[in-house]
């Protein structure tokens, strides 16, 4: 009844409130009905259909600005996390902004740098959203410079309509300045200077009968970005107090996270190389929560964003708060028309390298026993032999006519299941994908795009090779500006058990028009994870219709 009668209230002055003022927003809406299918062990809720949506509303009139986001779960799509449910407002803030000050009060999402300290953020098709909820400052008291204060509680859930917090308190300040525009001397300069230093702080009441916890945990640090030319550089480092927690069982160990990233383009050529050292680096509001709930802060992932359905969803990278080191290298390099290998229009290929360790942390001289719990020292970008990811790819995209185009790719993947969790075989698994994807365009509105792509996996030292070799065919049929069908399928042909060599079929139509889309689907889908920036959810097997509508005004 409290959420009904906000919302009347809410149209009731609206009209009035919002008519002289600027409003704009999104929404979506994802419904599902599911059958029951042994095969694949997909199962059907009693409810049968499921429903999530959303509606963005945004509204700006001067110097004041206001938002909400209503949202319903009736109930939940599968694979969502069981802590949503029920129809109500799940964000919502007032504001005021000019050139110096900004204000924000009720919930709102902020990063500092890179995310390594503090990162709050919502990703819908991962059921993820650790926003807080209090207020925001951003000052801009001199030329180039940004300070930012945050105070406030996360959010943890959203149950019976409405936002559940966590049970900590979470404050924080940031500092940036860009010194060509602070400094007259750099003014104008080939070189571009900006530093930046951050620091957040989390309470938490100590309620463990067991250990003495800190009730305050800091995570500090500073970062700088240069860029000269065609070069361009930035690196940050943060330092984290002792934080004991469910993630580390409770030891007293620091913990820090290093990031860099060197990159150089020009046309026709892009070089990127990164790194990033993480260890004991799980900050949460709430010690005793695990999964991804209450994150405070960001690790992103360091290897690439793969689209292919058999890369991208059969053995996808988690990042591991507790401790990793990462290196990746990429390059994308363009023939030039007119050159016997460029030809009419060109040629680009492109190169990816990314692998990841566990760190090398040191037990010598220190009693794992000790009342300190201190178990172990480890130095920045220290890794041990003990691999947790590598990927191996390259990807060719050649137009050989009007019509024609065409992408080959392949990629070589080794990730310890061990670790990561994505199935249910042990150590490391190994595999290959190749991908053949064309292009016809029939005319200025219609095409055909066809996928093939093969998965095969190396048997482990115990001669097996988990779930075994796949194949995948995708046919879509473009007619623009607002039409699109395809039918894909997956096929588990290499599977050692031989009732579970399944297809999974599914076909899907669209149509777009101006900022609608709407998509429908029918078919199977399997068991897997889905995954952004190394962030996952799990999403289970399911045979069904999906319907997906999204809209922005």
């Amino acid at each position: 009844m409290k959420n009904a009668r906000k919302l009347l209230f809410f149209l009731t002055l609206s009209p009035v409130v919002f008519s002289q003022g600027n409003i704009t927003g999104n929404m979506e809406t994802i419904f599902q009905y599911l059958n029951e299918d042994s095969i694949i062990n997909a199962k059907q809720p009693i409810q049968k259909g499921l429903l999530n949506s959303y509606m963005n509303v945004f509204y700006t009139q001067g110097n004041f600005k206001a938002g909400m986001r209503f949202e319903s779960y009736l109930p939940r799509i599968q694979g969502y996390p069981n802590r949503f449910d029920g129809t109500g407002i799940g964000m919502r803030y007032v504001g005021y902004e000019n050139d110096f000050v900004d204000v924000t009060l009720g919930t709102f999402y902020e990063q500092f740098g890179s995310g390594l300290a503090l990162r709050t953020y919502e990703d819908r098709n991962l059921g993820y959203d650790n926003l807080l909820d209090g207020m925001r400052i951003v000052l801009r008291p001199g030329k180039g410079v940004v300070l930012k204060g945050v105070y406030g509680t996360q959010r943890l859930s959203f149950q019976q309509g409405q936002i559940v917090h966590g049970a900590g308190l979470v404050r924080g300040t940031d500092a940036e300045w860009h010194l060509n525009e602070g400094l007259k001397f750099l003014n104008g300069k080939k070189l571009d200077v900006v530093v930046g230093a951050s620091f957040v702080s989390k309470f938490q009441e100590d309620d463990n009968p067991e250990w003495i916890l800190p009730q305050n945990v800091a995570a500090y640090g500073g970062r700088l970005k240069l860029t000269y030319g065609n070069f361009y550089a930035d690196a940050e480092f943060i330092q984290k107090g002792q934080d004991p927690s469910s993630d580390n069982q409770y030891i007293y160990n620091n913990g820090h996270a290093a990031i860099f990233n060197l990159r150089y383009t020009k046309k026709g050529l892009g070089i990127l190389l990164s790194g990033k050292s993480a260890d004991n680096m799980s900050y949460r509001s709430d010690r005793t929560k695990d999964l991804q709930d209450l994150f405070i802060n960001f690790l992103p992932s360091l290897n690439k964003t793969h689209t292919y359905n058999l890369v991208a969803t059969l053995y996808p990278y988690a990042t591991q708060p507790m401790g990793e080191v990462a290196y990746q290298a990429d390059i994308l390099y363009t023939f030039k028309k007119g050159t016997q290998l460029g030809g009419k229009y060109g040629t680009t290929i492109g190169l990816n390298y990314s692998t990841t360790y566990r760190p090398e942390q040191t037990l010598n001289g220190i009693d794992l026993n000790d009342s300190s719990r201190v178990v172990y020292h480890t130095r920045p970008f220290d890794m041990s032999d003990s691999l947790y990811w590598q990927d191996i790819n390259f990807n060719i995209t050649k137009k050989f006519n009007k019509q024609w185009s065409g992408i080959l790719s392949f990629y070589d993947i080794k990730i310890n299941n061990d670790v990561v969790k994505v199935s249910d075989a042990q150590g490391i698994i190994h595999a290959r994908i190749a991908v053949l994807e064309g292009t016809y365009k029939i005319n200025t509105h219609n095409a055909i795009r066809w996928e093939l792509q093969g998965m095969w996996v190396k048997k482990n030292a115990e001669g097996i090779n988990d779930k075994g070799n796949w194949a995948t065919a995708l046919v879509e049929y473009t007619i623009s500006p607002g039409w699109f069908f395809s039918v894909m399928n997956q096929y588990n042909y290499g599977n050692v058990d031989e009732s579970k060599r399944v297809n999974y079929p599914i076909i899907t139509c669209g149509y777009i028009k101006d900022a609608t889309r709407l998509t429908v689907s029918y078919g199977r889908q399997r068991a897997g994870l889905f995954c952004v920036g190394g962030v996952c959810r799990p999403v289970p097997a399911n045979n069904g219709l999906m319907i997906n509508l999204t809209h922005s005004f």
